[in-house]
């Protein structure tokens, strides 16, 4: 009829629906072999023609978060809520509601995604619903029990969360449960419980059992959980499985929070220095912008490559950095004041870390810079008592990691205090559960301490042959500083004394002989490194214990007793 229209589609219309159909298929393809950028611009370029369904918005959600798009991923799954709403899915809508929350939370939005998990509850309770979504609002509130401390209760809320997943067959639910669990184990201070279940997730993580977004999250946590238990082993196995799990996937952005600085941390441990210090930069930029609870973390770690390989300034700037991000400084920042030789500015930095420091986790990475400090400082006794709640803490959570921190610092004390016979067991037994751990650079720092332990003895072969190990594997590592403070002199040339009263100390040795030669206080602390006021302490030491008023009758006393080697 004339005027009537036709009902037949033009043929440039079909055409165009058969490629758009063809492009939305190939997005689909893409996201199946998470191949994640290319599902996004897919899936994006098909939604502005109008032809996502409710499923392909909510790939899109996923492929944009993995990607690094976050706002594209929270217009995603609030499109995907909107449609799941109205088409009277509620449960559907409640779990969309979830993972925009998420994903809002984790980009530090918390205003915006609290009210979103409030409106995914009030839903439930609306509509009476008792599907899988109501486990996962379970883990939000577990979660905030942790973090308040109420740890009984999280893990009731989690085993909650689990029995749900059992009973629907939800995979990422039952995986969110089995992680959290551990979580609150560990927290009870059941730790073998905890670990254990976090063995069992990521059993069901690495056997491709559960999504890649939930992957990626227990990923993260299980070795955050590692790194807090200083449990290198396993910290360094899944974080090699995460590094595999990424790589298999093209534009995936790793994930953002505190796994991407324990990725450095690993590589840091491992040796490979240079790769660790890329890692700590990336993560650093990843998670500037926008500002993650974790900057500080990644500005730390940085600093602590950069002052390990002798790049003091750059080091100081990144701890300076990280402490205002909120993560502390030390001990870092005050073992620069040490490199730098102002050794009471380090010791007040370090006292006042330690002192304001009560989480057993945070005293554990505290206490061996202070050992190492306050031996420096002359402070002995404080050094030892350092040591000894290393001793305690590595009793408490018996890691080959944290018994060998504690050795190590026992075996500084002894060597510290002229006690050097002691000293060869626990520095052996360091030295062993180092390079069991393949940790190469407190094993040769492990071997310093040894060098100096028999030169004391008089064995001065196998303090060479130390030193010698020591300074092969500083120069590997690239750890410069290490290199210049520790030629065969001044290993040589610490070896304490006994006159008939007290011991010099290693380093009241080193200050005497230097007086000797006619050296100032001055120039003294600048040979060692040490401030003015460290070398004057230390020669108010030896005065006192060699019982002579001025410098010209301690170095009488030095003559007649002995106590100058033959290279003074």
């Amino acid at each position: 009829m004339v005027g009537e229209r036709s009902t037949e589609p033009h043929a440039e219309e079909v055409g165009r629906t058969s490629v758009d159909a063809t492009e939305l298929e190939a997005a689909r393809q893409a996201y199946a072999r998470r191949a994640w950028e290319d599902a996004r611009t897919g899936f994006e370029a098909a939604g502005a023609r109008g032809q996502l369904e409710v499923d392909d918005l909510e790939r899109l959600a996923t492929a944009s978060y993995l990607s690094g798009h976050d706002r594209s991923s929270a217009d995603a799954w609030a499109a995907a809520y909107r449609v799941r709403l109205d088409a009277g899915e509620a449960d559907g809508a409640v779990l969309c509601a979830f993972w925009l929350a998420f994903g809002l939370i984790t980009h530090g939005e918390m205003a915006e995604g609290g009210g979103w998990l409030a409106r995914a509850q009030h839903l439930v309770e609306e509509r009476a619903l008792d599907g899988p979504c109501t486990g996962y609002l379970r883990v939000p509130r577990a979660l905030g029990c942790l973090e308040r401390g109420d740890h009984r209760e999280a893990f009731d809320e989690f085993d909650t969360a689990g029995t749900i997943a059992r009973q629907f067959g939800d995979r990422d639910l039952a995986a969110f449960s089995m992680l959290g669990r551990g979580q609150a184990l560990c927290c009870l201070g059941r730790t073998d419980e905890g670990v254990a279940h976090f063995d069992e997730v990521m059993v069901a993580i690495t056997s491709g059992e559960v999504s890649p977004v939930v992957s990626g999250i227990v990923y993260c946590a299980v070795i955050d959980e590692c790194q807090q238990a200083f449990d290198v082993s396993r910290a360094r196995e899944w974080t090699g499985a995460l590094s595999r799990w990424c790589d298999e996937q093209p534009g995936l952005v790793p994930f953002r929070g505190q796994c991407l600085v324990h990725r450095a941390q690993i590589l840091q441990l491992r040796g490979a220095w240079n790769e660790a210090h890329d890692e700590a930069r990336l993560a650093r930029e990843r998670l500037a912008d926008p500002p993650h609870p974790a900057i500080g973390m990644a500005h730390y770690q940085l600093g602590e490559l950069q002052r390990l390989r002798g790049d003091l300034d750059e080091a100081e700037q990144s701890y300076r950095r990280a402490q205002e991000t909120g993560r502390s400084p030390h001990p870092g920042l005050a073992l620069i004041l040490l490199a730098r030789g102002d050794v009471d500015a380090a010791a007040a930095a370090i006292d006042t870390a330690v002192a304001g420091s009560i989480d057993a986790v945070a005293r554990t990475r505290l206490l061996p810079g202070y050992v190492e400090i306050m031996i420096a400082a002359g402070r002995i006794d404080d050094a030892r008592r350092a040591a000894g709640e290393l001793v305690d803490l590595a009793g408490a959570s018996p890691t080959a990691y944290l018994r060998a921190i504690a050795a190590q610092a026992s075996g500084a004390v002894a060597v510290g205090d002229g006690r050097a016979r002691e000293a060869l067991a626990v520095l052996r037994a360091a030295l062993e559960a180092w390079s069991e751990l393949e940790v190469p650079y407190e094993a040769a720092r492990c071997r310093v301490l040894l060098a100096t332990a028999c030169t004391h003895l008089g064995d001065s072969t196998t303090a060479g042959l130390e030193l010698a190990a020591a300074r092969r594997s500083f120069a590997q590592l690239g750890a410069h500083l290490d290199l210049r403070t520790t030629d065969w002199r001044e290993a040589a040339d610490s070896v304490p004394e006994q006159h008939g009263g007290e011991s010099l100390t290693a380093r009241e040795l080193q200050i005497l002989r230097r007086v000797a030669r006619g050296a100032t206080n001055a120039e003294i602390a600048e040979d060692l490194f040490v401030s003015v006021k460290t070398v004057e302490r230390h020669l108010s030491n030896v005065l006192r214990k060699l019982d002579v008023p001025n410098r010209a009758a301690a170095t009488a006393v030095a003559l007649e007793q002995g106590l100058l080697s033959p290279t003074w």
